[in-house]
């Protein structure tokens, strides 16, 4: 069971949790990460883009980061200030994360907000697969990029905090037409999936792409 940490935490703290796991799925992500590490540093252009519209103006407060992998997107809401739990199944890509963290508080904190760094970066090594609970009103922004898991769904939604925000992006159907992507169903969304997933939140913005990286991108507000 995965235990919370609060930001009483010193500055970029690195606390790790470990959960069994798919041993050929640790490893073939672990492979990946290893082989070009280089390759995991940009934040998403549609985190860029929503977190510049729609949270830039918010005070950052606890981020949840859903199969983060090497924490490209996790370091990018670290140096915000906002506090970050990075789940994911790759010791590899976590100790990646770690180290950019690291870094970014070396470089006398890169935070935008003016107040120090207080942000702390929380690691957790686990198959998302198995999860179940992310526990009931503990995050202030959730983002999951690339990543699909039907049955988390309802966890999600229960571990905003009310006010809280979800930034999601993953591949739809479409995808298997341009190739490159998942080729099992089980991990792509059908065409306006995603939206109803989540059609207990406010949604924000919402938009399907049929080419290129063929996803779905959501932004949504739980009231």
């Amino acid at each position: 069971m995965v235990q919370w940490v609060g930001p009483t935490l010193s500055p970029v703290s690195a606390i790790e949790h470990y959960i069994s796991m798919d041993s050929q799925e640790k490893t073939r992500w672990d492979t990946r990460y290893t082989e070009s590490p280089e390759s995991w540093t940009e934040p998403d252009d549609f985190l860029q883009r929503a977190y510049s519209e729609f949270l830039s103006k918010i005070p950052p407060g606890n981020a949840l980061d859903l199969a983060g992998g090497a924490g490209r997107n996790s370091i990018f809401l670290l140096e915000r200030g906002w506090n970050v739990t990075l789940m994911d199944i790759s010791e590899v890509g976590l100790a990646l994360a770690k180290e950019k963290a690291a870094k970014a508080h070396r470089q006398e904190c890169l935070c935008h907000t003016g107040l120090g760094c207080p942000s702390f970066l929380e690691t957790s090594q686990i198959d998302l697969n198995t999860l179940t609970d992310l526990g009931t009103d503990q995050f202030d922004l959730i983002v999951c990029f690339y990543f699909l898991r039907r049955e988390l769904f309802p966890a999600i939604l229960r571990a905003l905090k009310p006010g809280g925000f979800l930034i999601y992006r993953t591949y739809t159907i479409d995808r298997m037409k341009v190739g490159g992507g998942p080729d099992d169903p089980k991990y792509l969304l059908q065409p306006n999936e995603l939206l109803r997933a989540f059609s207990s939140l406010r949604v924000i913005d919402y938009h399907e792409t049929t080419e290129g990286k063929a996803a779905a991108e959501l932004i949504a507000w739980k009231s």
